[in-house]
């Protein structure tokens, strides 16, 4: 593969604060110089002043494949990150079979490399078969490439459970992730409790579910040591309680999902069912307090929460329609919204979806630094588009953000200085 070296650009990394106009050039798949050194032979592309940050590590999505592959396979979810700049990409382990085996979580390592535009990285199911009673083989499955232990969309609900398995990664490095619902208050709940509810008939879900299960999860977490990550954190109230346990110095890390930060309860409307998610919107003071929380620092990094599904588990009464919204194509846009609104600068946003994460996950990536790999994003922060469902990138097209219209556009990604979109 030919040495590429990127003119005319505004490289921007979050890691070191450098953001300057700029030229890099690539060579065997990574940053060799960030001074613009002529290389003779080298494929010359001029960035047109755009911006060249590090590709995009999304912490959290959940695919079709393996058992599921109707709603989406590792093929059409790579051209989907590779449209949002997503280089990088932590994947959940509630498919069918649930990765709680490590010939399972090396066939999804070796999947996303098949790709040739995407790392995966399995999260290994916390307990076998995501079901929330035996633990899994931590040891076996770490050794396999897991990056942390989860049962994805499933909370882990008993609190011995919890307190073993937060026991037990601690001794492999690793983290638990959890999902932040108490169970049996959250039931059978399609949105969050309140007069909106009451007003359409829905079975409510009380936003108290997500703060409980933090509360249990932070006590569990000062009692053994571990390392425990809330995932999607949605209301103001688990946002006071992880302020708080950070500064009390435990180990405790949160992510949200674009979903949280620009759409309330009131994206649902007349029962639409694109907006039907878990955790389920919230209302607007909510939506404020995580917005308030990623400009404060509370918020480790924002994930796509990527969760394929087709018409047939949409086109349901909402009560009875699957959770769940894509967002592979739509996590740099809708970020960058805050951005333009003025209640995140453009390096800490860009932190929050490169560094912040592999640094949560412990790997070699979000970097824009001389001997990195060349995983690169190219992007026009202020080149507008409209979100079509239907016209996404990718199989998956159930976006909560039909009809938004954005500013920020990725023109071109690249893996291991690769071009592999635009």
């Amino acid at each position: 593969m030919r040495d590429l070296l990127i003119t005319n650009a505004r490289l921007l990394n979050p890691a070191s604060g450098l953001d300057a106009p700029g030229a890099l050039l690539v060579s065997g798949g990574r940053i060799a110089s960030l001074k613009g050194a002529p290389a003779e032979g080298a494929e010359v592309l001029d960035a047109g002043g755009a911006i060249l940050c590090p590709g995009l590590v999304d912490m959290r999505a959940a695919l079709g494949e393996p058992g599921a592959e109707h709603r989406e396979t590792i093929a059409s979810a790579a051209q989907a990150a590779a449209a949002g700049g997503i280089t990088t990409l932590a994947v959940l382990p509630d498919t069918n079979p649930a990765l709680d085996d490590p010939a399972l979580v090396e066939f999804m390592i070796r999947r996303g490399e098949a790709t040739g535009s995407l790392t995966l990285l399995p999260y290994a199911a916390a307990t076998k078969g995501c079901a929330g009673k035996e633990l899994s083989e931590y040891g076996l499955l770490r050794e396999a490439g897991a990056v942390a232990f989860t049962d994805g969309k499933h909370a882990i609900g008993p609190a011995r459970t919890m307190r073993l398995a937060l026991s037990y990664a601690r001794g492999f490095g690793a983290m638990v992730v959890q999902h932040p619902e108490e169970p049996s208050l959250a039931g059978q709940g399609a949105a969050t409790e309140g007069e909106l509810a009451t007003r359409l008939g829905l079975p409510g879900m009380p936003a108290a579910a997500e703060a409980i299960m933090v509360a249990r999860d932070i006590a569990l977490a000062r009692l053994t040591g571990g390392h425990v990550h809330f995932a999607h954190v949605s209301t103001a109230a688990a946002l006071d309680l992880i302020r708080a346990a950070k500064e009390e110095g435990l180990r405790v890390t949160c992510d949200t999902a674009p979903p949280y930060f620009d759409l309330n309860e009131t994206a649902i409307g007349d029962f639409r069912t694109y907006a039907k998610l878990s955790p389920p919107l919230r209302a607007e003071a909510d939506r404020l307090a995580v917005v308030a929380a990623l400009a404060d620092g509370t918020i480790d990094a924002i994930a796509s929460d990527h969760q394929p599904r087709d018409a047939d588990d949409k086109r349901l009464p909402f009560a009875q329609a699957e959770a769940g919204g894509a967002g592979l194509a739509t996590l740099l846009g809708v970020t960058l919204a805050r951005v333009h609104g003025g209640d995140i600068s453009l390096r800490d946003a860009l932190a929050l979806l490169t560094c912040r994460p592999a640094a949560l996950l412990g790997v070699e990536a979000g970097h824009l630094k001389e001997g990195a790999p060349a995983d690169l994003c190219l992007v026009a922060p202020d080149r507008a588009w409209q979100v079509r469902d239907g016209a996404l990138p990718g199989k998956a097209q159930n976006s909560p953000f039909d009809g938004r219209a954005l500013e920020g556009r990725v023109l071109a990604t690249f893996k291991a200085g690769r071009r592999v979109f635009g």
